[in-house]
């Protein structure tokens, strides 16, 4: 059984984590080897759920070659968490979304886009596990799994802890390979620390103001679709990690 905010070590994957009962998250899926993908199957995932929005879903030269029999079994879903030429989208965060501070902004904007990535997990839910990812796997994701942790009734230190972890994780790969652009760049600890210390505060606001529960069904989720998700986001059993 998967810890709570247990790293995945599928091979090739970047800023893979377990989230909450049968819901992982991580980075771009073109990360993932051939391997990688067995080792995602055999632990259950079924469903992979792409939050990108139309155009971000290629292949670069730096990816694996992954033949398509790799995702045998494994559904791929696109589910994208907003209008990303929407000016009023663009004037609150700029060309993506790469801060916490911003979630709230986007659930206001785009409820109908985050009631269809949880509808998406809704039915999902009876093939097995689901993958949720993003390009780094830190805000999309994060903005998804805060609201996922909060529906499996998860502590505030645990939520702020699952988005800082995710930022560390993507900031690792910007170590070692250098940032996707000029937006984005390595942090030493000493700045990076206090920045996501701030930011898992945000997280938890954004998620205890929404309230989840209540957010989903009032912009459209019905009460069957939301009794699936909470079947597939929380444990069987008290499996949280440290945090």
């Amino acid at each position: 059984m998967s810890i709570r905010g247990r790293s995945m070590d599928w091979d090739g994957a970047v800023n893979a984590w377990h989230v909450s009962g049968g819901i992982y998250r991580m980075g771009r899926r073109e990360w993932l080897t051939e391997a990688g993908w067995k080792q995602a199957f055999d632990d259950g995932v079924r469903t992979v759920v792409d939050l990108r929005n139309v155009g971000e879903g290629r292949r670069r030269d730096t990816d694996p070659v992954v033949p398509a029999a790799a995702l045998t079994g494994i559904d791929v879903v696109h589910a994208p968490t907003e209008e990303p030429d929407d000016p009023r989208f663009t004037a609150l965060t700029g060309p993506y979304l790469n801060d916490p501070a911003h979630y709230a902004g986007n659930a206001r904007l785009f409820p109908e886009k985050l009631v269809g990535v949880f509808r998406a997990l809704a039915s999902a839910a009876p093939k097995g596990d689901v993958l949720l990812h993003c390009a780094a796997g830190r805000d999309r994701s994060g903005m998804v799994a805060a609201m996922v942790q909060d529906l499996a009734g998860d502590s505030d230190e645990a939520i702020a802890e699952g988005y800082r972890r995710a930022a560390r994780g993507i900031n690792e790969r910007y170590r070692t390979h250098g940032p996707p652009h000029s937006r984005e760049r390595y942090l030493e600890d000493p700045e990076l620390g206090p920045l996501l210390e701030r930011r898992g505060l945000a997280v938890v606001a954004f998620v205890r103001n929404l309230g989840t529960r209540s957010y989903l069904l009032a912009n459209g989720l019905s009460p069957a679709e939301l009794d699936a998700v909470l079947a597939i986001c929380r444990p069987s059993v008290d499996t949280m990690g440290p945090v």
